[in-house]
């Protein structure tokens, strides 16, 4: 298999940011993602001619200007994947019935704005279980991406959802079973349960390194800045599949009118210079070593089909 990269964005606007942080929202802030994350990606992408896989809450996209923005990424050649209807982030807590509306209403809505239906589905906050894989099968999707199998990423959101309940702030995000942790990294069928290998979906689990599995996704990215960014990526440019998440805020900053929520989100404190050094590094990395950049869902296809020759 030739060696792919893909960069995919979750387009989670920011009222939903909010609800993780339990804070008031700020005027003018609701659809700061698609009004001016995603013109930004949409440059970046053009100048780099990288094609994005963005994936899309339908409940945003609903927002008539929202729904022409998902049209043109389209029509550019991106691919838009179902987030669900509202990003509730108790999704896996919900009856299975209530998980299909959430997946069925998203799909629905992003149908309504591109004239295609996703093929690729990605679950709020990562959570998966075996009743929403279930879904999945039956709603027809082709793959997911939503297994994140990163002891980093879940200790520190355990810590940070601690902190909040303390500070007496509410969260709507919920920590996942530690259970994830024993998932694979590198694409696979899932199984039952669906951190263990099957014969089911196809699953291409967020990107984390070899041995620490330490994140290689656009808040940890942005953090890190360009040199160490750079290196984190070449920790995981030997494999042959690299499945790199962002999410639209990684193109914001505080003054685009977030400073009250920079003060919970550190990476809005980040330029916006330096966010575009970092994607470049990241992309300047993959390309030396011989990357070819796709589409979620062409990824998808041609690990399948490698599995199959295999």
């Amino acid at each position: 298999m030739t060696r792919l990269a893909s960069l995919s964005v979750d387009l989670d606007e920011i009222h939903h940011y909010r609800a993780i942080h339990g804070v008031l929202p700020e005027a003018g802030s609701r659809a700061l993602v698609y009004d001016v994350a995603i013109p930004r990606f949409e440059t970046w992408a053009a100048r780099r001619r990288i094609p994005l896989t963005f994936f899309a809450v339908g409940s945003d996209a609903a927002r008539p200007e929202s729904a022409e923005v998902l049209s043109r990424l389209v029509q550019a050649g991106h691919e838009i994947g179902n987030h669900t209807w509202r990003h509730r982030y108790d999704l896996t807590l919900l009856s299975s019935e209530q998980m299909r509306h959430e997946v069925a209403l998203g799909a629905r809505a992003i149908e309504a704005a591109t004239g295609f239906r996703p093929e690729g589905f990605r679950a709020p906050g990562y959570l998966m279980n075996d009743r929403l894989v279930d879904v999945l099968v039956a709603s027809g999707v082709s793959y997911d991406s939503s297994v994140f199998p990163c002891p980093a990423y879940y200790a520190a959101k355990a810590a940070v959802l601690a902190a909040q309940r303390l500070g007496r702030r509410t969260s709507e995000s919920v920590v996942d079973s530690p259970k994830v942790l024993l998932a694979p990294r590198r694409p696979y069928r899932l199984g039952r349960p669906y951190y263990r290998r099957g014969s089911g979906l196809l699953e291409l689990p967020i990107q984390v390194t070899p041995r620490l599995r330490l994140p290689v996704i656009g808040t940890a990215l942005t953090l890190a800045g360009p040199a160490l960014a750079g290196w984190l990526v070449r920790q995981v440019a030997q494999l042959e599949f690299v499945n790199l998440e962002l999410h639209g805020i990684d193109l914001l900053e505080a003054r685009d009118g977030l400073e009250g929520l920079a003060r919970h989100q550190p990476d809005l404190s980040v330029p916006l210079s330096r966010k575009h050094a970092v994607l470049d590094a990241v992309v300047d990395v993959l390309s030396a070593r011989g990357f070819r950049f796709v589409r979620l869902d062409e990824a998808a296809r041609s690990v399948a089909a490698a599995q199959t020759e295999s």
